[in-house]
């Protein structure tokens, strides 16, 4: 017997064979169970519906499906398994609708329509929930973030560039940066939802169909904002897959930069912010360690992420333009993930951040610390005194310089010493006691967007009403989903 007969005598002449069973037909329909099959039910009661409201199926029969659709959705997923004799889960979920209401009335669900517009449609229902779902994650942290920020409007630290320490700021307005970038990134998540929330059913297989159909009552009863008009296009583009894919990548990149910041603050030596006892671990050797293993978790679950979805567009990347439905089998659990890795990590820094301390008699020692206000004194020379300003940071790295070589900060010089290294400016004690306050920098610094508690606590008011008027968008978004449902029953 040769090695292929021999083969074929294992895994069988007929399709399905074994091997494709066990390694693409089951794992698929298992996919298709877990995530698709509400969304499959609420595609087939939107298209019944259609299709007797154009005259294309009686309304009796319409009722009908309908009744047969409640009836099959009761069913617990556990008893739905994987059957040979069907290909997918749709096949196998149309013939347990004909054992219902009969084999004949069950087919005409399938009228004017084909697997690719409703896959595509299915697909594109589930995502755009999952897409919601993290929006609202990134909401939570949100809140906590400038819930923070409000509490440290005036809790002076340290900034730093380069990794190095650079000026005083506060931790309230380090906290709205990253509330800023988080926003940014929900306004990339809400785009993508934008893209994915438009609808490809009636595209049929790819050029629409020849039976006096509604796609754009289709597009109501399902939520959808419009129809995605070109069937080619419905049926081929995977656009709304790589926005998808995309807005996690900025938002898991963005967060996992301000969480590795957020390790270094949590560190003994520079013990800045103290995690909850409720999110940290001890060590089994070591009873002294806390060991904040909620963000250590957060940064590879962000990096985890950020893989997944580059994954999906790595897949997507080569896939023809036409219909991609098989390749999305294999693609979307792997979207799913990426977006549901993503909430974890949003979750798990909303509860970090709720329930952390910072100390603030630290940050503000260690924000006089390491000549960080020195600019101010550049700043105060060419202000105050005249003196153009490359002239005065000439004479700041001086200074700067020379308190290095003998191991000073700034404010271990006194008045008269700082006079005598000038030369030309005399100081008063007023004004070199607030050059030497980090307190008076970040004062000082109320440009729009600057550190000043004044312009921090107007950009934190500003961000309140725009997050409420954000709010109120996304309930409309959920009135509209929360009305199609209503219109399908």
């Amino acid at each position: 017997m040769s090695l292929k007969e021999d083969f074929i005598k294992k895994d069988g002449r007929s399709f399905p064979g074994k091997v494709y069973v066990e390694a693409l037909l089951k794992p698929v329909f298992n996919d298709q169970r877990d995530f698709l099959l509400d969304a499959m039910f609420a595609l087939h009661r939107a298209h019944v519906i259609m299709l007797a409201e154009q005259a294309l199926l009686p309304k009796e029969e319409a009722r009908k499906i309908l009744s047969g659709l409640e009836e099959l959705e009761k069913v617990e997923r556990t008893d739905i398994r994987y059957n040979p004799r069907f290909e997918d889960l749709f096949f196998l979920m149309e013939a347990k609708l004909g054992e219902v209401i009969g084999d004949e009335l069950a087919g005409k669900v399938h009228l004017a329509r084909s697997r690719n517009d409703m896959g595509e449609g299915m697909y594109r229902y589930v995502l755009r929930e999952k897409i919601l779902s993290l929006v609202q994650d990134v909401d939570s942290l949100s809140e906590a973030l400038i819930e923070q920020a409000k509490l440290h409007i005036h809790s002076i630290m340290p900034a730093h560039t380069h990794t190095q320490p650079a000026q005083p700021t506060t931790f309230g307005h380090y906290l709205l940066a990253i509330y800023d970038n988080l926003r940014r990134d929900r306004a990339r998540l809400m785009q993508a939802y934008k893209t994915v929330n438009v609808s490809p059913l009636g595209a049929a297989a790819i050029t629409t169909t020849g039976f006096d159909i509604s796609r754009e009552r289709l597009a109501e009863l399902l939520g959808f904002e419009e129809v995605l008009e070109n069937s080619y296009d419905a049926i081929g583009t995977g656009d709304y897959l790589i926005d998808a894919a995309q807005s996690v990548i900025s938002l898991m990149v963005n967060t996992g930069r301000w969480v590795q910041e957020f390790l270094r603050f949590a560190s003994h030596e520079v013990g800045l912010v103290r995690v909850a006892d409720a999110y940290v671990q001890t060590s089994s050797i070591m009873p002294q360690k806390r060991n904040p293993v909620s963000i250590e978790h957060s940064r590879s679950l962000a990096s985890n992420a950020v893989g997944k979805a580059q994954t999906v567009i790595q897949m997507l990347h080569n896939t023809p333009y036409g219909d991609i439905n098989d390749s999305e089998d294999d693609l979307q659990p792997t979207l799913y993930d990426s977006l549901h890795t993503a909430e974890r990590v949003m979750k798990l820094m909303n509860a970090v951040i709720r329930t952390m301390d910072f100390n603030v008699t630290r940050a503000e020692k260690q924000a006089a610390e390491n000549l960080i206000v020195i600019t101010e004194l550049a700043d105060v020379l060419t202000r105050d005194h005249g003196i153009s300003f490359r002239k005065s940071h000439r004479i700041a790295t001086k200074i700067a310089q020379k308190s290095v070589a003998e191991k000073k900060e700034l404010f271990d010089w006194t008045v008269e010493e700082i006079n005598q290294l000038i030369g030309e400016v005399k100081f008063s004690k007023k004004e070199w006691a607030d050059i030497i306050s980090p307190r008076v920098f970040v004062k000082r610094r109320n440009v729009r967007g600057g550190p000043s508690p004044s312009e921090v606590k107007r950009m934190i008011e500003n961000r309140l009403q725009f997050a409420k008027e954000e709010a109120n968008a996304f309930a409309r978004i959920q009135g509209r989903l929360s009305g199609a449902k209503k219109m399908r029953t």
